[in-house]
């Protein structure tokens, strides 16, 4: 059923600096999720799953904990989400999300990555009516009916599906996370899920060839070295 996820992810292409960068991304959204809701994971669902994600990428638990007891604390900074949309090398579709405690700096440093990398900052809503914002699930499995009928019968409003040498991945609405991943649970409980996040997924693909790839390279280099970026998305494949 469509592409194959190694494809979809190389080309949403959430790309992570250095260990370093990881963490102070990790803690910052940490920090902004359990001071917007609970500092209590077994209350505030969002930072659940952030804690679960931030483990899989070897996040250090004094991380974690640091900011959530700093968010538990009160005070301290007030980062707000905001996102940056525009069109890369080659003509191909951007979504930046940052949290940031001065939208005048952030906006700087993105619009400088922009210029610097070739690419085009659009108004809001340039190009996000491209993309589904979803909720992606991949494990090892070799039946994707039989999946599928289990997501079904717990009631999971399934997006796509789709098998690719014994991977399964599951696309859902990003507002059903919880649901699909319980549900997968309690079908498959001895079953391990390599990847579980919400994520933009391009709609349609641009492919990059020639100078257009370095220069998309060095575009996804400069807005990673941007404190405030979070998480980069975008709809290019690199030819091969």
């Amino acid at each position: 059923m469509g592409r194959g996820f190694e494809v979809r992810k190389a080309s949403m292409a959430k790309t992570q600096g250095a260990k370093s960068k990881l963490y102070a991304k990790y803690g910052k959204e940490i920090y902004v999720v359990a001071k917007n809701g609970s500092p209590d994971p077994d209350a505030n669902l969002s930072l659940r799953r952030l804690i679960d994600k931030a483990k899989k990428d070897q996040v250090p638990a004094h991380v974690i904990d640091k900011a959530i007891d700093k968010a538990a604390g009160g005070g301290g900074e007030d980062f707000v989400p905001v996102r940056y949309e525009g069109f890369g090398p080659g003509g191909c579709m951007v979504i930046v999300d940052c949290l940031t405690d001065n939208n005048n700096r952030t906006f700087g440093d993105v619009r400088v990555a922009f210029n610097k990398g070739k690419a085009k900052l659009g108004g809001q809503g340039a190009v996000a009516h491209m993309f589904d914002h979803r909720a992606i699930f991949v494990f090892e499995h070799s039946d994707e009916d039989e999946i599928l009928e289990a997501l079904m019968e717990a009631d999971v409003d399934v997006a796509d599906i789709e098998n690719e040498d014994g991977k399964i991945t599951v696309y859902a609405p990003h507002t059903e996370f919880f649901k699909a991943k319980t549900a997968l649970h309690e079908a498959y409980p001895d079953m391990t899920i390599e990847v579980e996040e919400i994520a933009f997924v391009p709609q349609t693909m641009v492919e990059l060839s020639g100078e257009d790839v370095e220069q998309f390279e060095k575009f996804i280099e400069m807005m990673n070295d941007v404190e405030d970026v979070q998480d980069i998305y975008h709809n290019a494949e690199i030819a091969d």
